[in-house]
Order: C-alpha cells, then sequence, then structure tokens
C-alpha cells in the first residue's frame, strides 16, 4: 500500500559533525515503504544521550556521513505500508525506533515492522514518544539481570531517561530499588516507587548502601564501576548501560574476579520487548516523566539540554 512519491516534508538534517549547531530543518522528498517497512507519520520524537553523541561523532554510528536525518524514538500513525508487512495498516498508533540515516526527528519516518508495536488506548503518543529507546535498554537490562521479587536493585543516574524507566520496572518485577540523583529529584524518584534515594553529591553511596545489593544498572561508569562492584552480593549482577565506556575491560575483569556476573547492554528494539513496555504503560505502571515538549524547529536546543545531562525524564520533540 505505497503512498504518493514526490510528496516533501520537514525533517531534521545533520550536516556535519560537531555542536548542536549543524542541525538544521530542511525540506525533503516523503520516503516510500519498501518491503517489510511501513511509513509513519511522526507524532512525536523522543531525544536520546545517543543522539547528541552520534551528532558529535562519538557514538558507533560515527561512520554515517553527514547529511542524515537523527534520532531513535518516535511515536505515531501509520501512514503507508509496504509489501510483506502483516498487522499494521494505515491510521494504526504505533511507537519504535529508527535510526539514521532515516532517523526520528522528522515529520514522516520509514521503519521496520518487527522494530514497532502498537501503542494501546490510553497511552497517549508523546508518552509513546519517548518510551522506546529509554524504556527498552531499562526493561533489557533488568531481564539480563533476572530481576524478580524481594531483589535489591540499585539505579544510578535514577532520575534520567533510562534510570527513571528502570526504577518503575523494577518496582513492577517487585523489587526494592535504591537510586542515586541529586536531592531536587528525590521527590521525584519517590513518587516513581524508588524506596531509598541517595544524594551523590553529599553522601557516598557505597558507604550508604553497604553490600547487600543484587543488581546494579550504571550509566555513568568511570569510577562509579568499581565503587558498585563494592555493593554487590557474591553472585550479583552488575549491568554497564554506557556507551561507549573505555573503562570497561577492567570493570569486566574485576567483576569476574569477585565473581559478580557483567553484562554490558545495547538496545534491540524487538517488537515483543516494545509491546511488553507498552503494556505496562497503559497498566499505569511506568509512565515517562516528559520534563519538555519542543517543536521539531527547536531541535538544536533539544540536544543541548540533552547533552546537559540535567534533564528530569525526557525531552520529546514535535514535528
Amino acid at each position: 500500500m505505497p503512498t504518493d512519491t514526490g510528496r516533501p516534508m520537514y525533517a531534521v538534517r545533520q550536516i556535519d559533525y560537531g555542536g548542536p549547531e549543524v542541525l538544521r530543518i530542511a525540506e525533503v522528498e516523503r520516503p516510500e515503504p519498501g518491503p517489510g517497512e511501513v511509513l509513519v507519520r511522526v507524532r512525536a520524537a523522543g531525544v536520546n544521550p545517543a543522539d547528541w553523541k552520534i551528532r558529535a561523532g562519538l557514538a558507533d554510528h560515527r561512520f554515517l556521513q553527514p547529511p542524515f536525518t537523527p534520532g531513535l524514538d518516535m511515536a505515531g500513525e501509520v501512514e503507508a505500508i509496504g509489501s510483506e508487512v502483516a498487522g499494521f495498516g494505515p491510521g494504526d498508533r504505533v511507537y519504535g525506533m529508527v535510526y539514521p540515516p532515516r532517523g526520528a526527528q522528522a515529520q514522516y519516518t520509514l521503519a521496520k515492522a518487527d522494530m514497532l508495536a502498537s501503542v494501546p488506548p490510553g497511552v497517549d503518543l508523546v508518552q509513546a514518544g519517548g518510551l522506546a529507546t529509554a524504556g527498552l535498554t531499562a526493561w533489557q537490562a533488568l531481564a539480563r539481570a533476572s530481576v524478580n521479587s524481594g531483589q535489591r536493585v540499585l539505579v544510578h543516574a535514577a532520575a534520567g531517561g533510562v534510570g527513571h524507566l528502570a526504577v518503575q520496572i523494577a518496582k513492577a518485577h517487585g523489587a526494592y530499588v535504591i537510586g542515586t540523583a541529586r536531592s531536587e529529584k528525590h521527590a521525584f524518584l519517590r513518587r516513581l516507587g524508588a524506596d531509598e534515594v541517595i544524594d551523590y553529591t553529599s553522601v557516598d553511596f557505597a558507604e550508604v548502601v553497604g553490600s547487600a545489593v543484587d543488581v546494579v544498572l550504571d550509566p555513568l561508569g568511570d569510577d562509579y564501576g568499581p565503587r558498585s562492584l563494592a555493593v554487590l552480593s557474591p553472585g550479583g549482577a552488575y549491568i554497564d548501560l554506557r556507551q561507549p565506556n573505555p573503562g570497561r575491560p577492567e570493570i569486566r575483569a574485576r567483576a569476574q574476579e569477585l565473581g559478580i556476573g557483567f553484562a554490558d547492554i545495547t538496545v534491540a528494539p524487538r517488537a515483543e520487548d516494545l509491546a511488553d513496555l507498552v503494556a505496562l504503560a497503559a497498566d499505569g505502571l511506568v509512565r515517562v516523566e516528559v520534563e519538555r515538549t519542543l517543536p521539531l524547529s527547536q531541535v538544536a536546543e533539544a540536544h543541548a539540554l540533552s547533552e546537559a545531562g540535567r534533564v528530569k525524564g525526557k525531552i520529546v520533540l514535535i514535528p
């Protein structure tokens, strides 16, 4: 069910590697879905740290040659489907992930059908637009650690995009959740269900927590790695979420010495995980904290805010 070709749309275009100033809004041709692809009218596009890392040439996508359209997260309505697509039709509400060079920060984007899931009634598209990348990272990290009821889970940067969703997903699994964050974000984390919150700027989290943690989720790296290993119980799991993380080999080796499980997570946009994740949102167990919505024309500001590292939850662009 192809769409008309040659029809224009607006999209963010990254013209070079560098700061937010390399991002432009351009009029480009609307794409046509090929086999296994879905054309989505984007209603919300989440902004992630991966976006500015790709923009700056720091991430694994640095081999991309500009110009290209950035953005991973999106939610919207199906505009058209290509051949070999089953389960979706025009008008369906969907969310999921895409990758540059045909990224999410555009009025329309092409997505592989197996990287999408339906958005249930009761979940708005702005919420869904900020859910996929951060939510799947948290979901898959906790699944890798086999988190279950009664376990103690420590989430670093707990008020951030991945962190605030990890807190909620871990609570949905029955875990006792400890989060590190600045003091002004503690009330927010308690509303999400965190059992303990530690101000990492005023105390050493390792001294407060002790040595009885089952799982640590760490998106920060650096000295948080060895300090986190010290609080894990024998047989516990350290999940390295920082991408890229130059200190990973040392942390992996130290974890092995201590008999602690180690895993590093690169998000995989599987349709079944997307469906399970958004079902938690539909049940009221997970909610994306959207700190700001910005129009597509303010994409440079959105990137700058994300790069500053002080966002509570997510920033979402509205194309």
